[in-house]
């Protein structure tokens, strides 16, 4: 299989994540896709959105999004690796919902990022920055609170929130660890029981 993605991309690095606990991440090859005409022109055949990550299966079958790839994974593995997205029940749609939270907290990350970076700043949105601030904030307050645990295998929503908080760190400083010492804690945890997590820390 290959994965249309880039180092940096949280939503491509939980991916990789969830390939790696299901240990089918040798399966994987990874490309790194430009996602700017012309050069996205072989991730337009794939995606015709344009957008990363797609997983190609074996037989040409492209999938995308980030979601529907990590559901795709939790269905392959031997029988004994782990499961990431309960089958049914409340804690399916507890770990959906969570990984959710996750993710739009680095989807408000990357749109302040864009904002920043490829606007001039006599063109930069200053309420609407604030406003996925705020969404930022609300979501990484609300794990702060209701902390995941770091003494189960890590699942899906583990996977997303890690990698939205590895992109805060790489996009935005550390400033995000302040005053949220449970979340600290908790991804200190994360990173040390899943070491795919070091592994694929991007740069950029």
């Amino acid at each position: 299989m290959k994965l249309f993605t880039s180092p940096t991309t949280p939503f491509g690095r939980k991916v990789l994540l969830a390939a790696a606990i299901k240990r089918v991440d040798d399966q994987i090859e990874t490309v790194n896709a430009d996602t700017n005409p012309p050069g996205n022109a072989e991730l337009m055949k794939f995606n015709p959105l344009g957008k990363i990550p797609v997983l190609v299966l074996d037989d040409g079958t492209p999938l995308f999004d980030s979601a529907v790839i990590c559901q795709y994974i939790d269905t392959l593995g031997e029988p004994d690796a782990p499961r990431l997205i309960p089958e049914h029940g409340p804690d399916r749609w507890a770990t959906l919902r969570l990984a959710a939270l996750a993710d739009g907290i680095a989807e408000a990350g990357i749109l302040i990022f864009y904002e920043s970076r490829f606007r001039t700043a006599e063109h930069h949105n200053a309420d609407w920055i604030s406003r996925q601030q705020q969404k930022v904030d609300a979501g990484l307050d609300y794990f702060d609170q209701h902390p995941l645990g770091w003494d189960v295998q890590p699942d899906y929503a583990h996977l997303s929130l890690a990698a939205a908080l590895g992109h805060l760190d790489l996009r935005h400083g550390r400033r995000w660890r302040t005053d949220r010492p449970r979340l600290v804690n908790w991804l200190d945890h994360f990173g040390n029981a899943v070491p795919a997590y070091a592994k694929t820390t991007p740069v950029g």
